[in-house]
Protein backbone atom coordinates (compact mmCIF):
# COMPACT_ATOMS: atom_id res chain seq x y z
CA UNK A 1 0.00 0.00 0.00
CA UNK A 2 2.14 2.99 -1.32
CA UNK A 3 1.47 5.82 0.63
CA UNK A 4 -0.51 3.79 3.11
CA UNK A 5 -1.77 6.95 5.26
CA UNK A 6 -3.16 5.47 8.63
CA UNK A 7 -3.85 2.26 6.65
CA UNK A 8 -7.55 2.31 5.58
CA UNK A 9 -6.72 0.20 2.47
CA UNK A 10 -4.03 -1.52 4.31
CA UNK A 11 -6.43 -3.14 7.20
CA UNK A 12 -9.03 -4.20 4.40
CA UNK A 13 -6.26 -6.00 2.54
CA UNK A 14 -5.20 -8.19 5.17
CA UNK A 15 -8.71 -8.69 6.72
CA UNK A 16 -9.19 -9.90 3.87
CA UNK A 17 -6.06 -12.26 4.16
CA UNK A 18 -3.90 -10.75 1.76
CA UNK A 19 -0.30 -10.20 2.88
CA UNK A 20 0.23 -6.41 3.24
CA UNK A 21 3.32 -4.16 3.09
CA UNK A 22 2.61 -0.23 3.71
CA UNK A 23 4.43 2.86 4.29
CA UNK A 24 4.36 6.40 3.96
CA UNK A 25 6.41 9.67 3.89
CA UNK A 26 4.45 10.49 7.34
CA UNK A 27 5.45 8.88 10.53
CA UNK A 28 1.89 9.52 12.41
CA UNK A 29 0.38 7.52 9.78
CA UNK A 30 2.27 4.66 10.19
CA UNK A 31 2.05 4.58 14.03
CA UNK A 32 -1.86 5.19 14.20
CA UNK A 33 -1.35 1.80 11.78
CA UNK A 34 0.76 -0.04 13.42
CA UNK A 35 -1.68 0.72 16.36
CA UNK A 36 -5.23 -0.28 14.57
CA UNK A 37 -3.45 -3.64 13.00
CA UNK A 38 -1.91 -4.87 16.37
CA UNK A 39 -5.55 -4.18 17.57
CA UNK A 40 -7.09 -6.24 15.33
CA UNK A 41 -4.03 -8.77 15.82
CA UNK A 42 -3.00 -8.24 11.68
CA UNK A 43 0.27 -8.62 10.43
CA UNK A 44 1.36 -5.47 8.34
CA UNK A 45 4.92 -4.61 7.10
CA UNK A 46 5.27 -1.03 8.08
CA UNK A 47 7.73 1.44 6.87
CA UNK A 48 8.12 5.09 6.71
CA UNK A 49 9.38 5.76 3.66
CA UNK A 50 9.31 8.24 0.08
CA UNK A 51 7.74 6.61 -2.71
CA UNK A 52 10.20 8.17 -4.82
CA UNK A 53 12.73 5.26 -3.68
CA UNK A 54 10.63 2.50 -2.87
CA UNK A 55 12.22 0.63 0.41
CA UNK A 56 11.91 -3.21 -1.04
CA UNK A 57 13.99 -5.55 -3.55
CA UNK A 58 13.10 -5.50 -6.91
CA UNK A 59 10.08 -7.78 -8.76
CA UNK A 60 8.92 -8.86 -4.75
CA UNK A 61 5.03 -8.24 -5.07
CA UNK A 62 2.41 -9.34 -6.91
CA UNK A 63 0.66 -6.20 -6.74
CA UNK A 64 0.72 -2.42 -5.87
CA UNK A 65 -1.95 -0.13 -4.85
CA UNK A 66 -1.35 3.58 -5.29
CA UNK A 67 -4.37 5.11 -4.66
CA UNK A 68 -4.51 9.03 -4.65
CA UNK A 69 -0.92 9.42 -3.81
CA UNK A 70 1.20 9.22 -6.86
CA UNK A 71 -0.02 12.50 -8.21
CA UNK A 72 1.99 14.71 -5.20
CA UNK A 73 4.85 15.27 -6.67
CA UNK A 74 6.26 16.90 -9.94
CA UNK A 75 6.91 15.34 -13.29
CA UNK A 76 10.15 14.25 -12.69
CA UNK A 77 8.32 12.70 -9.61
CA UNK A 78 5.88 10.95 -10.63
CA UNK A 79 7.98 9.22 -13.62
CA UNK A 80 10.49 8.24 -11.08
CA UNK A 81 7.82 6.89 -8.91
CA UNK A 82 6.35 5.09 -11.22
CA UNK A 83 9.72 3.38 -11.99
CA UNK A 84 9.55 2.25 -8.79
CA UNK A 85 6.27 0.57 -8.61
CA UNK A 86 7.74 -1.43 -12.22
CA UNK A 87 10.72 -2.34 -10.46
CA UNK A 88 9.48 -3.56 -7.20
CA UNK A 89 6.52 -5.46 -9.27
CA UNK A 90 7.20 -9.01 -10.11
CA UNK A 91 6.53 -9.62 -13.70
CA UNK A 92 2.76 -10.06 -14.50
CA UNK A 93 2.53 -8.04 -11.17
CA UNK A 94 -0.65 -5.55 -11.27
CA UNK A 95 -0.81 -2.14 -9.82
CA UNK A 96 -3.68 -0.08 -9.13
CA UNK A 97 -2.67 3.33 -9.61
CA UNK A 98 -5.12 6.81 -9.52
CA UNK A 99 -4.04 10.16 -11.40
CA UNK A 100 -5.56 13.32 -11.02
CA UNK A 101 -6.96 14.39 -14.05
CA UNK A 102 -6.94 17.89 -15.87
CA UNK A 103 -10.67 17.70 -15.65
CA UNK A 104 -10.16 18.11 -12.13
CA UNK A 105 -11.27 21.72 -11.10
CA UNK A 106 -9.08 22.52 -9.05
CA UNK A 107 -6.61 21.96 -11.83
CA UNK A 108 -7.90 25.35 -12.98
CA UNK A 109 -8.01 26.57 -9.22
CA UNK A 110 -6.02 30.33 -9.89
CA UNK A 111 -5.06 30.03 -6.20
CA UNK A 112 -2.77 27.81 -7.35
CA UNK A 113 1.26 28.36 -7.98
CA UNK A 114 1.89 27.00 -11.48
CA UNK A 115 5.47 24.57 -11.93
CA UNK A 116 4.77 23.54 -15.25
CA UNK A 117 1.70 22.41 -17.88
CA UNK A 118 0.97 19.79 -15.61
CA UNK A 119 1.82 20.61 -11.53
CA UNK A 120 0.26 23.52 -9.52
CA UNK A 121 1.32 24.06 -5.95
CA UNK A 122 -1.75 24.32 -3.57
CA UNK A 123 -1.51 27.89 -1.63
CA UNK A 124 -4.40 27.52 1.00
CA UNK A 125 -6.69 25.02 2.59
CA UNK A 126 -4.62 20.83 4.39
CA UNK A 127 -2.45 20.75 0.66
CA UNK A 128 -1.10 24.03 1.12
CA UNK A 129 2.51 24.02 -0.43
CA UNK A 130 1.77 20.05 -2.00
CA UNK A 131 2.71 19.71 -5.30
CA UNK A 132 -0.35 17.88 -7.95
CA UNK A 133 0.39 16.94 -10.81
CA UNK A 134 -2.40 16.14 -13.68
CA UNK A 135 -2.77 14.74 -16.53
CA UNK A 136 -4.82 13.62 -19.30
CA UNK A 137 -5.27 9.96 -20.84
CA UNK A 138 -2.50 10.44 -22.90
CA UNK A 139 -0.26 11.31 -20.28
CA UNK A 140 -1.44 8.19 -18.66
CA UNK A 141 -0.47 5.87 -21.10
CA UNK A 142 3.11 7.67 -21.47
CA UNK A 143 3.88 7.08 -18.09
CA UNK A 144 2.47 3.37 -18.26
CA UNK A 145 4.64 2.78 -21.38
CA UNK A 146 6.50 -0.12 -19.41
CA UNK A 147 2.78 -1.63 -18.56
CA UNK A 148 0.03 -3.58 -20.26
CA UNK A 149 -3.10 -1.66 -19.24
CA UNK A 150 -5.72 -3.53 -18.50
CA UNK A 151 -8.31 -1.10 -17.51
CA UNK A 152 -8.58 2.81 -17.74
CA UNK A 153 -10.86 4.49 -16.35
CA UNK A 154 -12.13 8.44 -16.12
CA UNK A 155 -14.22 8.58 -13.07
CA UNK A 156 -15.55 12.18 -11.84
CA UNK A 157 -16.79 12.24 -7.98
CA UNK A 158 -19.21 14.88 -6.68
CA UNK A 159 -20.06 15.47 -3.22
CA UNK A 160 -22.51 17.85 -1.82
CA UNK A 161 -19.95 21.00 -1.49
CA UNK A 162 -16.77 19.55 -4.31
CA UNK A 163 -16.26 17.71 -7.29
CA UNK A 164 -13.05 15.49 -8.10
CA UNK A 165 -11.76 14.04 -11.40
CA UNK A 166 -9.31 11.19 -11.49
CA UNK A 167 -7.86 8.49 -14.06
CA UNK A 168 -7.73 5.08 -12.34
CA UNK A 169 -5.63 2.65 -13.93
CA UNK A 170 -5.35 -0.78 -13.63
CA UNK A 171 -1.66 -1.82 -15.00
CA UNK A 172 0.24 -4.99 -15.18
CA UNK A 173 4.41 -5.36 -15.59
CA UNK A 174 4.81 -7.25 -19.01
CA UNK A 175 5.66 -10.99 -18.23
CA UNK A 176 9.59 -11.44 -18.54
CA UNK A 177 10.07 -12.77 -22.39
CA UNK A 178 12.20 -16.27 -22.60
CA UNK A 179 15.24 -15.92 -24.73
Amino acid sequence: DLGCGTGRNSLFLAQMGLAVQAFDLAPGGVSRLREAAAQRALAIGLAVADMLALPYADGVFDGVLAFHVVYHTDRLGIERVISEIHRVLRPGGEALITFNSRSNPSYRDPANQWVDEHTTIRTDGPEAGVPHYYVDEAEVRRLLARFAIARLSHVEEIGPDWRSCHYFALAAREQAQDN
